[in-house]
């Protein structure tokens, strides 16, 4: 067989299998770029636990009319300039919104605080339709519908509703602790609403933050951390040791503000508990790295949720 060119369309999809996984995915990826829009107000509706319905709106600056089209075209973006290294934005790579518009039905509104009036574009299975006005507050409303409706032999690969729902609701629980100034709210026809009201963005607003996500009790149950050593700072919360849990979900990891999921930050977590807490028994965790984005490596997956230390040592001990 001859070598050729893949459709842009088929490049799309195969990129779309990397970054989009679920219908979690595509929450994460649409409410990282509503704070990146500096949204103060971040609302999630979902139906068919997300495979049916996604829609993000946020308060954000929105997207200009002319760059609509630019927007669901890959390896294009607003949050990278000429410096991979110095990434200090959640998203970077450009590859979200045209994966999912190439494995869904994606229709983006928005408006920019000057702008006279909204604009629309929509996406369904890679075809792009022409650019056109709309009502819109200022703001985004990105809403994707029928997920993997152009990779069907994905959809077998999914779980039930419930499953797909709580999975999402992880993922917005997770941002959110990282952004306790922005408010969020999750809801749909398959679920209860979940709620997080904006606070305080100084200490006092994130333990409240914290509170909101991991419960009331947590925080008379935990002791906070605050060190520095050679430029990596590490503060946050962690349980004492008679409260723990049978399982390591309600560990949560933040490397300059990005939830991530690090082997190296579990394995310290691990060590340092062990002397205090039996094998099957994990500590809860709330924990933040705040370090040069320079010596740190976050573009090691499309999914963004593995980084990379330049002395995994150091940041370890």
């Amino acid at each position: 067989m001859p070598i050729r060119q893949l459709s842009e369309t088929m490049i799309n999809q195969i990129a779309a299998g990397e970054v989009i996984e679920r219908p979690a995915s595509v929450v994460k990826e649409l409410v990282e770029n509503a704070i990146d829009a500096d949204a103060a107000r971040v609302e999630i509706v979902t139906a068919g636990g997300g495979l049916n319905l996604v829609r993000v709106s946020d308060d954000g600056a929105g997207i200009p009319e002319d760059e609509l089209e630019l927007a669901v075209a890959r390896h294009c973006t607003s949050k990278l300039s000429t410096d991979i290294h110095d990434i200090r934005s959640l998203g970077f790579r450009g590859e979200a919104l045209p994966s999912i518009g190439s494995v869904a039905r994606l229709t983006i509104r928005s408006r920019t605080a000057d702008g006279d009036g909204g604009a629309e574009i929509a996406v369904e299975g890679g075809h792009l339709a022409a650019v056109r006005p709309a009502a819109a507050n200022r703001g985004t409303t990105v809403e994707v519908r029928d997920l993997f409706f152009a990779t069907p032999a994905r959809l077998k690969f999914m779980k039930g509703e419930r499953a797909e729902s709580t999975a999402t609701a992880d993922i917005v629980r997770r941002i959110a602790i990282a952004f306790p100034a922005v408010r969020f709210t999750l809801s749909g026809p398959d679920r209860s609403t979940l709620e997080f009201p904006a606070s305080d963005a100084g200490a006092g607003g994130r333990l409240t933050r914290i509170a909101q996500v991991m419960g009331a009790e947590f925080p008379d149950n935990s002791i906070a951390i605050d060190a520095v050593r050679e430029g990596v700072r590490l503060t946050g919360h962690v349980s004492i040791p008679s409260y723990n849990r049978a399982n390591a979900l309600q560990q949560y990891a933040y490397v300059n503000g990005r939830p991530v999921r690090d082997k190296l930050i579990a394995s310290a977590i691990r060590g340092a508990f062990a002397d205090v807490l039996p094998r099957d028994r994990h500590a809860v965790t709330v924990l933040f790295l705040t370090l040069d984005p320079a010596t740190v490596d976050v573009n090691v997956h499309p999914a963004k949720a593995d980084v990379r230390f330049r002395d995994p040592g150091l940041v370890r001990g």
